[in-house]
C-alpha cells in the first residue's frame, strides 16, 4: 500500500462521521491482540490546552530517556502527525505500512454496518498498534471529543489529565459544567492519578468525585502544584513551576501565549505522578527548550508577520487575542477564520475585536465547515467596526490577508485547525524570512 492508497482507503472513512462510543474500536482492537494494553499511559482530555499538554509531557518524559509515542488530534498539514515516536511524527512510508496493518482487520468488521469505523477510530488503532511495535515506555493520548465515549478511552490510563472544562460540543457533552466534567472525568481508571489543570468549583467537585468512586488519587493545580515566576523572554517566556516534588527554576517555554505557561505545570505535574519522584532540573529544561506546538500561536513569517493559532472555543480564541495583545507589537491584525460547524461562531468571534483590522472569512477544509458567507455574516454583527470580506476558500482568504497587510503589517490565522493547517501548507513555498 503506498501512502496515497493508505489516505485514500482512510477517506473511505471519512463519511462515517462521529459516532460516540466504544464498542466498534473495542472490537477492533480485541481482533489485533489489544495494542493498546503494553505500554504505560498518560491520557490528557480538556476543553482547551490538551494538544499542546500532550506535547509537552512527551517532551519532558523523552527529556528523561523514555521512549514516547504521542498521539494526537486533528492534523494540521498530513495525517500521519497525528502519530509521533520522541516527537517525530511517523513518516509516510510507515504510516502507510501501519495503515496497511490494521486494514486487514477492519475488513473482518466492515461488512457489518453496526460496527463499521469511524475515520477517527481507525486512526486511533492506527495509532496504538504503531507504538506498541516500536515497544514505546509510554504513549500519551490525547482525547478526541469529550472523553467517557471518545475511541482513546479504551486505554487503561496510569495518569489521566484534564487540562480544562468548558461548555463545547454540547450536542454530545451535555450543556452545563457539570456534564461536560463528567464525560472528561470519567477517563480517570481505577487507582489511576487525576492531575487537573485550573478549572471551575463546579467541575473540580466532580473531579473528586470521580477519584472516590476510582479510589484514585487527584493532584490539583494551585493546591499539589503551580506555576511559579513567569516573565516573558524573546521567543517565549521564563518560568518557575512548583511541581508535586520539587521546585524548578530558570525553565524557558518556546511558545508564546501566556495561558500555556499553566498547562507546562500541569505537564511537570503529569510526568512527576507517572515516575512518582521529583524530575531532573536540567531534563526539564531540556524537554521544554525542544518543545514546539505547531499551529498554536505559531509565527510562520515575519514581513509580514504572520501568525496560525487553531481555536476552536471561545477561551482559546480569547486567549489567543490576549497574548497578541501582550506579546507583539499593536498591530491591527488582517485575520483569516474560518469555523467547523459544531461551533458557536456569536461566542467565538467577539474575542477578535481590539485586535482585527479586517476580517477574511472562508471555509474550512471539510464537510463540517460552515460557509463563508454564514462566518462573514456573523462577524459582521460581532465586530460592527471592523471592515468583513467573505473570501471563500482559505487559499483565498490568505491571499487577501497577505496582500492588505503589505511588509509592514500582521496577519492571523485562526478558527479551525483545518483552516490553519492548510494555511501552514500554502505558506511552505513562501519565503518566511
Amino acid at each position: 500500500m503506498t501512502y496515497e492508497e493508505a489516505v485514500a482507503y482512510l477517506d473511505k472513512h471519512a463519511g462515517r462521521g462521529i459516532r460516540p462510543g466504544l464498542a466498534q474500536i473495542e472490537g477492533l482492537l480485541s481482533l489485533m491482540a489489544d495494542p493498546h494494553l503494553t505500554y504505560p499511559v498518560i491520557h490528557v482530555t480538556g476543553s482547551k490546552g490538551k494538544t499542546s499538554t500532550a506535547l509537552m509531557i512527551s517532551t519532558l518524559a523523552a527529556a528523561h530517556g523514555l521512549s514516547v509515542g504521542t498521539y494526537t488530534s486533528p492534523h494540521l498539514e498530513a495525517v500521519q502527525e497525528r502519530i509521533s515516536y520522541n516527537g517525530k511524527p511517523a513518516s509516510a512510508e510507515q504510516f502507510a505500512e501501519a495503515v496497511l496493518d490494521v486494514a486487514g482487520f477492519d475488513a473482518l468488521v466492515d461488512d457489518d454496518i453496526e460496527r463499521r469505523l469511524t475515520y477517527f477510530e481507525f486512526v486511533t488503532a492506527v495509532g496504538f498498534a504503531w507504538f506498541a511495535e516500536r515497544a514505546v515506555d509510554l504513549g500519551v493520548i490525547e482525547v478526541g471529543l469529550g472523553g467517557r465515549l471518545d475511541a482513546t478511552n479504551v486505554v487503561q490510563s496510569d495518569v489521566a489529565v484534564v487540562t480544562s472544562i468548558a461548555l463545547e460540543h454540547t450536542e454530545y457533552l451535555g450543556d452545563t459544567l457539570t456534564e461536560v466534567a463528567i464525560e472528561k472525568a470519567a477517563i480517570l481508571k481505577p487507582g489511576g492519578i487525576l492531575v487537573t489543570g485550573e478549572i471551575d468549583p463546579e467541575a473540580d467537585e466532580v473531579m473528586v468525585a470521580r477519584v472516590a468512586e476510582m479510589a484514585g488519587s487527584h493532584l490539583a493545580y494551585g493546591r499539589e502544584f503551580r506555576l511559579g515566576d513567569e516573565v516573558q523572554a524573546v521567543g517565549g517566556w521564563d518560568i518557575s513551576v512548583d511541581g508535586v516534588y520539587e521546585h524548578y527554576e530558570d525553565v524557558h517555554v518556546p511558545i508564546h501565549g501566556r495561558h500555556q505557561l499553566r498547562n507546562a505545570s500541569v505537564a511537570v505535574a503529569a510526568v512527576e505522578a507517572l515516575l512518582g519522584r521529583a524530575l531532573e532540573a536540567d531534563a526539564v529544561r531540556e524537554g521544554f527548550a525542544a518543545l514546539t506546538v505547531p499551529g498554536r500561536i505559531e509565527v510562520v513569517g515575519h514581513h509580514p508577520l504572520v501568525v496560525l493559532d487553531g481555536a476552536h472555543t471561545a477561551e482559546s480564541m480569547a486567549a489567543g487575542a490576549s497574548a497578541l495583545d501582550e506579546e507583539f507589537p499593536p498591530f491591527l491584525w488582517k485575520v483569516v477564520v474560518g469555523v467547523l460547524g459544531d461551533k458557536k461562531l456569536d461566542l467565538l468571534l467577539p474575542a477578535l475585536e481590539g485586535i482585527a483590522g479586517e476580517v477574511f472569512a472562508v471555509t474550512a477544509p471539510s464537510d463540517r465547515a460552515i460557509p463563508a458567507g454564514q462566518v462573514a455574516a456573523a462577524a459582521r454583527i460581532a465586530l460592527p467596526e471592523v471592515d468583513i470580506h467573505e473570501s471563500g476558500s482559505p487559499a483565498d482568504g490568505l491571499a487577501a490577508a497577505l496582500e492588505s497587510a503589505g511588509e509592514d503589517g500582521a496577519v492571523l490565522v485562526t478558527g479551525s485547525m483545518y483552516v490553519v493547517g492548510e494555511a501552514r501548507s500554502l505558506l511552505a513555498n513562501i519565503d518566511r524570512s
